[in-house]
């Protein structure tokens, strides 16, 4: 590490909140740096393109993103190595402006739906395939891979191709998006200047009721952002009938971490819109 980016270490401080990876804080002479890191075999070029990730919303200049400094292999391990974005206190207007900044970040849009490349949610493979429509993509490149893969490890859903007759009708048609795509609690930090920073993206240009479903999954977001937000970019009719529909990719998600009472959470979604 210190021979491929001339950073002389001083010290070494593992940091909470890798699940996947071990994440460090190393201390040099020059500054501080955070590297995530991995058996290169576990997880093929998640580093790679978790570092597109954070460069494409970093270079919308919307809000704050760790810059990223390198990635590679080394051995039997895979790193990343980030900007460390030492921690603050949020000020005053914090949740109006993450509302606001989240808005211009959602703003940002390309002809098609998807990705330039398929990327992770968490631990597993996540699909960007272009697609013309929100629906055709949220069906095709989100649920139906998830679905598939909670049959092969058992879970079964009934009615699901009613259920993504019901998606077509129900999913505004609105421009892509270019969303974080993993947006709970764990992913964003106050930054030294009191402003919100996004870390561990999951990007694509998606519905981006996507990303506002996710917050609310876990909770964790002051009602002031989605006011805020709402009031830049006015959110499209019946939005909020909409959240539970968003939300069961990512309890798909963690059907096929996790299963157990989340497989029975899925089926209740299903079973609001059927």
């Amino acid at each position: 590490m210190e021979e491929r980016f001339s950073f002389a270490i001083k010290s070494a401080q593992a940091l909470r909140g890798g699940d996947i990876n071990s994440v460090f804080l190393l201390k040099g002479w020059n500054g501080n740096v955070v590297v995530k890191v991995n058996k290169a075999s576990a997880f093929p070029k998640m580093f790679q393109k978790e570092a597109n990730g954070l460069s494409a919303l970093k270079s919308t200049q919307a809000i704050d993103v760790p810059e990223v400094l390198g990635y590679g292999d080394f051995k039997t391990r895979t790193y990343l190595m980030m900007e460390y974005k030492p921690s603050g206190q949020a000020d005053q207007g914090f949740w109006e402006l993450f509302g606001q900044q989240l808005a211009d970040l959602h703003r940002n849009t390309q002809e098609t739906f998807g990705f330039m490349e398929d990327n992770y949610i968490g631990s597993l493979p996540q699909y960007n395939g272009s697609a013309a429509s929100a629906s055709e993509f949220y069906i095709e490149q989100r649920l139906e891979p998830q679905v598939k893969m909670a049959k092969d490890n058992g879970y079964e859903f009934e009615n699901i191709e009613s259920f993504y007759q019901k998606l077509e009708e129900m999913i505004p048609d609105e421009t892509p998006s270019l969303i974080h795509g993993d947006l709970w609690s764990g992913n964003y930090l106050v930054n030294s200047e009191g402003k919100p920073c996004l870390i561990d993206p999951a990007v694509a240009y998606a519905p981006r009721e996507m990303d506002l479903a996710m917050m609310k999954l876990f909770g964790g977001f002051d009602d002031k952002l989605f006011q805020a937000y709402d009031e830049s970019f006015p959110f499209e009719k019946d939005w909020e009938k909409r959240i539970a529909l968003w939300q069961l990719y990512h309890i798909l998600v963690h059907v096929n971490l996790f299963g157990g009472h989340y497989y029975q959470r899925a089926k209740d979604v299903l079973g609001c819109y059927l």
